[in-house]
């Protein structure tokens, strides 16, 4: 079952790109302007962000008249900053040690992408309003059946099955905001290094997908996507 989107102030929404991106290439622990070091005992602490709707968010002002590429930037941070709130609670929560480090690898692999896009952010478009765009393809579908409260409140193999399903349809969502992006890239000329980085998302979270099913597959686990 799809989650109906309610809109969210937009300020909120330019609130928190302003606070992914002003701290530019930072490191790990203030990768995103949020306080996350009660993620490191989650699963007893459940922070105001952790029990945010992600599904409500909304665009930012004129987010679809911005340069595609920009959007595709501002819009990817707060996408994969969603895959990392989830994955810092497979870390403490999950059961399976395979989803352990799973989570691990999502939050190492995302975080740099996360930080490349800061990067290039600061150098191409400096001055440029957010460009969150919710109706960019495949964003408001990977973020529609993500929730953080409903993982919050879940445990051992009741988390570990909420969080597949979740994340399955997140990537699926990164994957099509990736490829949409790559089918404009000779005409808007994309930039090589955006391409490479939409490319590999393609790749990397489609492998991630296949491994998720894999395991739903090994532990005779059936999940509803919708």
């Amino acid at each position: 079952m799809i989650l109906r989107n309610r809109a969210m102030p937009w300020l909120v929404i330019a609130g928190l790109l302003g606070a992914f991106l002003a701290s530019g290439c930072s490191t790990h622990s203030e990768h995103d302007g949020h306080d996350h070091s009660a993620h490191g005992n989650a699963a007893d602490s459940h922070t105001d962000h952790a029990g945010m709707d992600h599904s409500t968010m909304a665009s930012s002002p004129g987010a679809a008249d911005a340069p595609l590429e920009l959007q595709f930037i501002d819009t990817m941070i707060v996408h994969h900053q969603g895959a990392l709130d989830m994955a810092k609670l497979a870390e403490v929560r999950a059961s399976r040690d395979e989803l352990r480090k799973f989570g691990a690898a999502i939050i190492a692999d995302q975080d740099r992408e996360i930080t490349q896009m800061k990067r290039w952010r600061s150098e191409w478009y400096k001055d440029a309003k957010p460009a969150i765009n919710m109706d960019f393809p495949g964003m408001k579908d990977g973020m529609a059946q993500m929730d953080m409260k409903r993982l919050g409140e879940l445990r051992e193999a009741d988390f570990d099955r909420e969080f597949i399903r979740q994340m399955i349809v997140h990537h699926s969502g990164a994957v099509v905001m990736s490829r949409s992006l790559l089918d404009k890239a000779a005409e808007i000329k994309l930039k090589p290094e955006l391409k490479k980085l939409a490319e590999a998302i393609v790749t990397a979270q489609n492998g991630e997908i296949e491994q998720m099913n894999k395991w739903l597959a090994e532990w005779k686990w059936y999940i509803a996507l919708r």
